[in-house]
């Protein structure tokens, strides 16, 4: 009996070895999901990841038999692989130990209770009640790990079906509708904001996420209530988990989503200071006008259903305006697109309007575009439009006539150019809309072109 078990004895203690080296010679197949740990970015965090799997009641939870632990490298990126085939969804944990640290993404400076405020750029200590999680399709093989993620997992497993496909889903898209974000922005990679500069293709959305995420570290600042990141993503998570919602403006004990989105709009304002790009500046100015909309229709973030919140000024969310004496009739008071944009080429192509004469091109770098633009008389439905109305314009630019995927805002109606630079070799395409004080965004222009 002695001997058996000791034999016993030593098989149990091997397994996981014997494991490892089963999968090592074996054919099973295996799936790789990766992404980054952005709060500021995240270092020596560990990660785990498990298969979401359903049980004979159609519920979802964590298959927990992942032993392996990753930890996350210097740019906040993991990587983690699965045993089985791509399909399905899997959950991520990302859990904060003495050897964790995180960049401090909030201008100026991030403060601490009982030690020195950290400045902006340098690594923090995370104490070990901080996690973060986030979901991803094993088909796409990627998850990221953020304050909003973490948030979107909270809210789905109130489902029914627990952390389902369908429910993780809407929970992601239901998040992004709290932060003005667009849909689909949380798939996306954050971008460390402590170095800007050094990012080439870097899109507004994107920058938008970022800033979204550095919020919730910014609240800590000047806030006795709060003695760091985990108390703050605590409070928000208990939120979520109690009542689906993020309290709107606040009750004096909890965070409200207006001091999220108030915070963000100050992060992007603080952050132009600190870049030397003009099309990453612009870039924040956009990111900066989006939350400062945000604000301004933050009782709206919820939708009709919530019977406590009342839209008081008429607008609807889509930017039209009700005509009161007609409620079935939406009455559009978008202002019109500016007319004929114009780049800094003899190329320019035809608006419907005409053709303007080309802006002289001076001292134009080779890679950039000088638009010019005459701004709008009036509003889409005739109305006239004056300039005190005008909050200002967007640009939407890119290499595809039919796909204008980036953007900059500028945020003065008098103006009447952008220099648009560091555009690489190709054709880029540009149009523009004016946006006015009320929110309202008018259709985009006729299209012009430039060949780099």
């Amino acid at each position: 009996m002695l001997v058996l078990l000791s034999g016993c004895g030593m098989e149990t203690a091997s397994d996981e070895s014997s494991a490892s080296a089963q999968l090592q010679g074996s054919t099973e197949p295996t799936v790789k999901i990766a992404g980054s740990a952005m709060k500021g970015v995240i270092r020596k965090g560990l990660v785990t990841a498990n298969r979401l799997i359903a049980d004979k009641d159609g519920y979802y939870e964590p298959q927990r038999s992942a032993t392996k632990l990753v930890l996350t490298a210097e740019d906040g990126s993991y990587e983690f692989k699965l045993r089985g085939k791509a399909q399905g969804w899997a959950l991520v944990d990302l859990q904060a130990d003495g050897g964790t640290r995180m960049l401090c993404d909030v201008v100026p400076q991030c403060e601490q209770v009982d030690a020195a405020s950290v400045a902006f750029g340098q690594p923090m200590a995370l104490d070990s009640n901080f996690s973060l999680r986030g979901a991803g399709d094993l088909s796409l093989g990627s998850a990221n790990l953020t304050p909003l993620t973490h948030l979107a997992v909270t809210l789905a497993e109130r489902s029914a079906s627990g952390l389902a496909p369908e429910a993780l889903s809407e929970a992601y898209a239901t998040v992004e509708g709290w932060f003005g974000l667009t849909a689909g922005a949380l798939r996306l990679s954050p971008p460390d904001l402590t170095r800007l500069d050094d990012l080439n293709d870097l899109t507004a959305d994107a920058l938008h996420v970022a800033i979204a995420n550095a919020a919730f570290l910014a609240l800590v600042n000047n806030n006795a209530q709060w003695s760091g990141i985990s108390d703050v993503l605590t409070n928000i998570t208990s939120q979520v988990s109690e009542t689906g919602q993020i309290s709107l403006l606040g009750d004096g004990m909890n965070v409200a989503l207006a001091d999220l989105v108030s915070a963000a709009a100050l992060q992007a304002s603080e952050l132009q200071l600190t870049v030397e790009s003009s099309v990453i500046s612009q870039k924040l100015v956009v990111v900066e006008y989006r939350n400062v909309q945000r604000f301004k229709t933050i009782a709206d973030v919820y939708g009709e259903s919530d019977a406590e919140v009342t839209d008081t000024d008429g607008t609807d969310t889509d930017g039209t305006t009700n005509d009161p004496t007609n409620p079935d009739e939406p009455v559009d008071t978008s202002p019109e697109e500016p007319v004929d944009p114009v780049a800094d080429t003899d190329t320019n192509t035809n608006t419907d309007t005409g053709t303007s004469e080309p802006t002289p091109t001076g001292d134009i770098p080779a890679n950039a575009a000088l638009l010019s633009w005459t701004a709008p008389l009036t509003r889409e439905n005739g109305e006239s439009l004056a300039m005190g109305e005008i909050a200002g314009f967007e640009v939407a630019y890119g290499l595809n006539a039919d796909n204008l995927d980036k953007s900059l805002a500028i945020g003065d109606a008098s103006v009447d150019e952008l220099l648009v630079d560091e555009l690489t070799v190709g054709t880029w395409y540009f149009a523009i809309r004016t946006l006015d004080t009320d929110g309202n965004r008018s259709r985009l222009s006729d299209v012009v072109y430039k060949q780099i």
